[in-house]
């Protein structure tokens, strides 16, 4: 697996690790689990970093030199592919022939990494794109910035190179079709999954407030995730200033946490959200926290009454599923993947467009209505059992089957790849 940007070592939540780390590691574990050996690369950030870290039997996370370890955005990446393509030839050169059977590349910058070294070892490259430029220009939020052609023309190539394409959802497969012109025949819809051993409603709400300190009777809709416009935080806090000035008896029952750091463009103007609270005149009532592992993660899920998920794009919304299978139901933003993760009226709510009253209507639903919470949650977490990451793994591993077989017909004068799904 090819991981440039990002380690799946990394803190979810902060700079650039995020769903998309975790997608990763749990990914990997699972296929571990059955029965296939995966090594990560990843560029290293730190001068103290070992070349090679097992993170679970079958799964090690191998470290390569390429740039200076830290002060490098991922814009500037690009700039690196050429000396992690290096540090990625020298790790296989010391192995033996045939010693990688397939290779899987996450985002776009490992595709290109993924492209060459697929060629030079004779073997398939299966691509995850995660987000895609032309879907995230599509949907910008204020301030965000538009993801460069490089970005696109690099996409473009990629889809057009891989073996196999996986994509979180029917949605994202059509998009592919559509922007990037990807063969359906080597598009394959793979949901990712949810640990549902450390996500779920364990001992309830109650207990969950107690172990974090917060207030049992308070009504508490949480953010949790990367602060960038992307994510739309800042649609949260107008929703709640909307509320109160609909009912300002509310304001003694809300207590809103913040669970995450800045991240993307959000980097730039990283306390532009404690800024915006105090504008509003919620600084008493908003709670920042920096991200936090995910046993801790899941009992800030569980603490709330609702998870609130106003994003611009998602590709799938690994956050929304978590909070379900703990038990808490879900309001999100009707893009991307998020209809696959929430149901709309049984496990939470979706709400069309980015207008804080349609959110602070949502808010309210769950101010007026005491057994909402409970009653959602309920269902919501019978729901996100179907997305367990041994499923994922199945269904990841029968697209590296198929991959694996149509590029050894293909090898052997069977015809075009795409001809053959």
């Amino acid at each position: 697996m090819l991981s440039v940007h990002t380690s799946p070592l990394d803190q979810p939540g902060t700079g650039d690790a995020g769903g998309m780390n975790v997608y990763i590691v749990q990914l990997s574990r699972q296929l571990a689990a059955q029965g296939v050996e995966v090594e990560i690369f990843t560029r290293a950030t730190s001068g103290g970093l070992a070349p090679t870290v097992e993170l679970t039997p079958g799964v090690r996370v191998r470290h390569v030199e390429a740039g200076p370890y830290e002060g490098l955005s991922k814009e500037e990446l690009p700039s690196q592919l050429c000396a992690f393509t290096h540090g990625v030839m020298q790790a296989w050169a010391g192995q033996p022939p045939g010693y990688f059977d397939l290779v899987h590349s996450h985002y776009w910058l490992s595709g290109h990494v993924g492209w060459l070294a697929a060629e030079r070892w004779g073997v398939p490259l299966v691509h995850a794109m995660h987000t895609m430029a032309k879907v995230k220009n599509a949907s910008l939020a204020t301030g965000d910035t538009p993801e460069p052609a490089a970005r696109v023309i690099g996409e473009t190539q990629i889809v057009q190179s891989a073996d196999r394409l996986i994509a979180n959802t029917a949605q994202e497969a059509a998009q592919l079709v559509d922007h990037y012109d990807a063969d359906p025949l080597r598009t394959a819809v793979v949901h990712p999954g949810v640990n549902l051993g450390t996500f779920c409603p364990a001992d309830g709400r109650a207990a969950a407030r107690a172990r974090l300190g917060l207030p049992q009777d308070a009504l508490i809709p949480l953010f949790a995730g990367r602060i960038q416009p992307l994510k739309g935080p800042d649609i949260l806090l107008h929703a709640v200033r909307e509320l109160l000035d609909g009912d300002p008896s509310l304001r003694s029952r809300l207590w809103v946490p913040v669970v995450g750091g800045p991240s993307g463009s959000g980097l730039a103007r990283p306390e532009r959200m404690q800024k915006l609270a105090a504008r509003l005149g919620l600084a008493d009532l908003v709670h920042f926290f920096p991200p936090v592992a995910q046993e801790r993660l899941a009992d800030w899920y569980r603490a709330a009454n609702v998870l609130m998920m106003p994003s611009y794009n998602e590709s799938f919304g690994l956050v929304a599923a978590e909070a379900q299978a703990c038990g808490t139901p879900v309001v999100a933003a009707a893009v991307g993947g998020l209809p696959v993760v929430v149901r709309d009226g049984a496990t939470g709510f979706l709400i069309d467009g980015h207008d804080p009253v349609d959110w602070a209507a949502a808010l309210r639903a769950f101010a007026e209505r005491p057994g909402l919470s409970e009653r959602l949650g309920a269902a919501a977490a019978r729901h996100a059992r179907r997305f367990g990451w041994d499923t994922a793994a199945a269904g990841t591993l029968a697209v590296y089957r198929r991959a694996v077989e149509a590029h050894r017909f293909a090898r052997r004068g069977g015809g075009l790849r795409s001809a053959h799904g």
